[in-house]
This record gives structure tokens, sequence and C-alpha cells, in this order.
């Protein structure tokens, strides 16, 4: 298989395309068309395109993002579905609350919770206090990286929190909403980072709670 041709992209990152878009075949033929794949492959990269600080690492940012988005659509199309909720976390650059709040969710719910996050105007990196705080207990979010959202993903979604991110953050029907007010740890100290962070940690153990869920 090979991914569309771009003239943008150099040898390597075409290969790296390339290879990305087999692997997304691998994952979800029968499920979707190639054409299909192609296209969510090249739209989430061009997400990423304008922004990214290291391009080498661009066709990787963009499979991993395909890869969510196809999910997303298989779920909202009833093409696949396990059972698990899924829990939408947004703010507005998708470097700090966010990003915590779904560390906190994959460390302490595990496989039982399918967890995303994303952001109204996604950053370029991760925020250095952020994953400083969430490594002081054990948890890494040094390998995420700052998303949007899409349409497919917040309709696949059980349950959407949003934090500070105001009329920016989607609104569909069905939807269990609940808005976190939370500083924005940019904005704070580490000891205020800190805070924050425990703060969400308490609300992510509620919020699994609510769901059934056992947190680790």
């Amino acid at each position: 298989m090979s991914a569309p041709q771009r003239d943008d992209l150099s040898v390597d990152q075409q290969l790296a395309m390339t290879t990305a878009a087999t692997r997304l075949a691998t994952r979800f033929g029968g499920v979707f068309s190639v054409e299909t794949i192609d296209r969510f492959l090249v739209s989430s990269y061009d997400e990423f395109a304008g922004r990214a600080t290291i391009p080498n690492f661009l066709p990787l940012l963009a499979e991993r993002f395909a890869r969510q988005r196809l999910e997303a659509l298989a779920k909202v199309e009833g093409k696949t579905h396990d059972g698990r909720p899924v829990v939408l976390f947004l703010c507005v650059h998708n470097t700090g609350r966010s990003q915590m709040a779904l560390g906190f969710l994959q460390h302490h719910a595990g496989e039982s919770v399918v967890g995303w996050s994303g952001g109204s105007r996604p950053g370029e990196a991760i925020e250095a206090g952020a994953v400083a705080v969430m490594a002081e207990r054990g948890i890494d979010i040094a390998q995420e990286y700052p998303k949007p959202w899409t349409d497919e993903i917040v309709r696949a979604a059980d349950v959407v929190i949003t934090m500070g991110c105001g009329d920016a953050c989607p609104i569909f029907p069905g939807k269990r909403y609940e808005e976190w007010e939370l500083a924005d740890p940019a904005d704070l100290e580490l000891d205020g980072v800190r805070a924050v962070r425990d703060d969400i940690e308490r609300r992510v153990r509620r919020l699994l709670d609510s769901l059934g869920v056992a947190a680790a």
C-alpha cells in the first residue's frame, strides 16, 4: 500500500507516511476503505504541519491522530464498539489540564475506559510544569502531544469534560457534559500546578466512580 504522494514531504517523510498508511490499513482493514484511511492520515498530517517544531515527527503524529479518529468514526458508525465508556477531556491548548486528566484516567482506569483529549487552539508542546508534577506521581505524559478535536471524536465520546474552552467547546445532543473549573497551569508556579494536579485527580476518581469503574 502507498500513501498519497505529497510534494512538501522529504523522501524519509514520504516513506514514513507510507509505512503509517500500511499499519492503519492493517488495523482497519475490512472496516474502512483504503481511500478513507488515506484521507484521514493526510488530513491528520495537515493538522500538525503548520505548528510542528520537529518535522520528522509529523508522520508519527499523523498516524497516531488518524488512528484515534478512525477508532472514533468506527464507533459513531456502529462498525465497532467494545462497550467501554469513552471520556474526552477538552481545554484550550491541550498542553496542561486536559493532558493531566487523561494521564490520571489512564493510570487509574487502565483498559477499562477509553480516554482522549483535545484543545480548541492546540499549543506546540506539553507544558513542562505539567510533565514535572505528573512525573512526581509516576505518570509520564511527556510523550503526549497537543491536538485538536474533530467531529467524529466528540460524537464518539460518552462523557465530555470541558476545562475553560467556553463557547469553543463543541456541543452534541445526547452527551454527558461536565465543566471542570480549574486554573490554567501555564499561569502558575510549580506548587500551584501541583494543586491543580491534585484537584484533577480527585475529579477523575469521582468520574470513574460515576461510571462504575474501579480506580486502581
